[in-house]
């Protein structure tokens, strides 16, 4: 069975249903929930929803929220290693509108905790596995240390950087075999590692040729996903490294849905990717590709993040058991 190591964070998602999202002074009427999140967790229950065996890597309070997230990744079949902190279990305040959009604040809380050498102790159980995904709500050292060691192991490395104004290095991108940023997160990393400027609200509408070359500046050795939300994705490989594929770079459409939140449509990409990427080293990165477009639409048609995440049954009865998956 195919095998993916998440490193990342866990919340506890307070989310806000409202017509619009408030503006600066405003006091508006919405519904409220609550529920488990966390770019790490959201992924890592994609990963494991998608059909790969899930090792979960974090750092959790003891709180009742660490006490929902041991609870839940259990329920889910994930083999969740924690980091006890001494701070509370993160949070994340959710603004969602009327139209699936939204605003988050979130609260890192014991997600900063995480270090190192907690992740260097899980080096054997890391072994196996056949993708190591990471983001950056957890500190920038640990997802260093993880992706050094699949490095080491040749184990594919794919590094989701997000959120956008998170810490990136030089040498963090040297160690990712794939990036997938959105639009605002390759705006950020093209500004902080090229010194290039690109808005975030032209990279959808820009040319190919154009963005596949401040792709090759920023990661030469390997592959960008850019995710375009509703205009779909854009693929950039390095020449060398076609992964498959036919062309060095293409975009590919988003799958039509009719979206109700798009909280976690980010990462139920990339844990769908994982998971994919992971079951098949043989099939061409667009078909990995466009089963994560399609994961990824159909978590948008529910409300909430983690346990938003669909089947893989799910997903193959949408979309008549085409693409890919674990």
């Amino acid at each position: 069975m195919a095998s993916v190591t998440v490193v990342g964070s866990f919340n506890v998602d307070h989310v806000w249903q409202c017509e619009t999202l408030p503006a600066v002074g405003a006091t508006i009427v919405g519904s409220y929930a609550s529920g488990p999140g966390g770019k790490g967790f959201n992924q890592a229950i994609a990963a494991s929803r998608a059909g790969a065996r899930t090792i979960f890597l974090c750092a959790l309070g003891e709180d009742a929220g660490g006490a929902q997230a041991r609870a839940l990744a259990a329920a889910d079949g994930i083999d969740l290693r924690d980091l006890v902190s001494d701070q509370p279990t993160g949070t994340a305040g959710i603004y969602v509108d009327a139209r699936g959009r939204n605003s988050i604040v979130i609260g890192p809380g014991a997600n900063a905790s995480l270090t190192a050498d907690f992740v260097r102790s899980q080096a054997e159980a890391m072994a196996t596995s056949g993708v190591v995904l990471a983001q950056l709500e957890s500190p920038t050292d640990s997802v260093f240390a993880a992706f050094a060691m699949a490095r080491a192991r040749n184990i594919t490395t794919l590094l989701n950087p997000a959120p956008a104004n998170a810490t990136t290095t030089g040498e963090l991108l040297t160690l990712a075999d794939l990036i997938t940023p959105n639009e605002t997160e390759f705006a950020a990393l093209v500004a902080r590692h090229i010194g290039a400027k690109i808005e975030a609200d032209d990279v959808a509408i820009s040319d190919g040729a154009s963005l596949h070359a401040l792709c090759r500046e920023l990661l030469a050795h390997g592959s960008v996903v850019v995710t375009l939300g509703s205009a779909g994705v854009f693929v950039s490989h390095a020449e060398e490294a076609l992964r498959g594929d036919a062309r060095p770079y293409y975009r590919m459409a988003a799958e039509p849905a009719e979206a109700v939140d798009t909280t976690g449509a980010g990462d139920a990409f990339n844990g769908a990717l994982a998971a994919s990427l992971a079951g098949d080293r043989e099939l061409a990165f667009a078909e990995h590709v466009r089963f994560a477009n399609r994961y990824a639409a159909l978590s948008t048609e529910r409300a909430g993040a983690a346990l938003a995440m669909p089947r893989l049954a799910e997903v193959a009865a949408r979309f008549h058991g085409n693409g890919s998956g674990a």
